[in-house]
């Protein structure tokens, strides 16, 4: 795959997109924390960060056309946007947008951005039934009855099998079903290539069990743990040089940006053990969470 330039405009432009019912602000406590304004980036060869501070998106060029990995907040949607110009990209030429999974701050802002690029969106069959109703699954561990996270209705939406490829161009995105923070997670790795240098890129989705009150995952004699460990392991074996987090805070995906350039010899952000890490914290917290469960029953979490 050829490299694609950087082109970042001294001056980019204010964005043109016009307000609409799917770009409407979700209100939550950590909302604008995480839609502060990030600077897009390269991460290598012809894949970028795109998102905000607190929510990752990533986009891969070719010159057939774009992918962007998931769509943050409905108000992150015009940021996102403008960031892909300031790359010098545009966003009309984004062909699909695929999503990691169904809640508000990783598929909000998808409906807007499908709107402005005309793209195919995709997901795992449990996550294009999630993103078509507007809201997380009754089964999801954070699924709220009357819930003001409901995010914008995405109406056509392509499922994807695990292990199945979209392809576009030079690039092949393949999407590993990795369920437990949602029944419908799914993590994707492509490989990278600008010239004659390779990376493996994984987008990694969330594997936090975290929940609304009085779920318990344990309540199931053990399939969802057991589920979500498989998940875990998933992660933690895929080839992966490059590692971006749902929320990039979830790595040191930014302070290893910053720290680009300063060693001639290694790339900061090029971190073959980056998944591993990522895995082993997860089993970590969802050890953490079923010793809780398990040592008070009747505790609400």
């Amino acid at each position: 795959m050829l490299a694609i330039p950087l082109l970042l405009a001294l001056a980019a432009p204010a964005s043109t997109t016009l307000a609409s019912a799917d770009t409407t602000p979700i209100n939550c406590d950590n909302c604008a924390t995480w839609n502060r304004p990030h600077a897009p980036f390269r991460l290598v060869g012809n894949s970028y960060y795109v998102g905000v501070e607190g929510i990752s998106a990533v986009l891969i060029a070719d010159k057939a056309g774009l992918v962007l990995i998931d769509g943050d907040l409905p108000q992150s949607a015009s940021r996102i946007a403008d960031n892909i110009r300031k790359l010098g990209f545009r966003v009309e030429d984004v062909k699909w947008i695929v999503n990691s999974h169904a809640h508000f701050d990783h598929a909000g802002g998808i409906a807007a951005l499908q709107r402005m690029s005309g793209a195919k969106v995709a997901a795992s069959k449990l996550g294009a039934q999630a993103l078509r109703a507007g809201s997380a699954s009754a089964d999801d561990p954070q699924f709220v009855l009357g819930d003001v996270t409901n995010f914008p209705r995405i109406a056509n939406v392509t499922e994807v099998a695990d292990g199945e490829v979209i392809a576009l161009g030079r690039i092949r995105l393949t999407a590993h079903y990795t369920p437990g923070h949602t029944p419908g997670g799914t993590s994707w790795s492509w490989r990278d290539c600008a010239g004659e240098v390779c990376h493996d890129l994984v987008f990694a989705d969330s594997l936090s069990p975290i929940s609304a009150t009085g779920f318990r995952f344990t309540a199931d004699g053990g399939a969802r743990v057991a589920q979500f460990r498989h998940s875990i392991a998933v992660v933690r074996a895929l080839a992966c040089d490059v590692l971006v987090p749902t929320h990039p805070d979830a790595s040191d995906l930014f302070e290893n940006q910053a720290k680009r350039g300063k060693n001639r010899k290694r790339d900061a952000l090029i971190d073959a053990n980056a998944c591993r890490a990522y895995a082993d914290t997860a089993d970590a917290r969802l050890t953490k969470r079923v010793a809780e469960e398990q040592a008070d029953p009747s505790a609400s979490h």
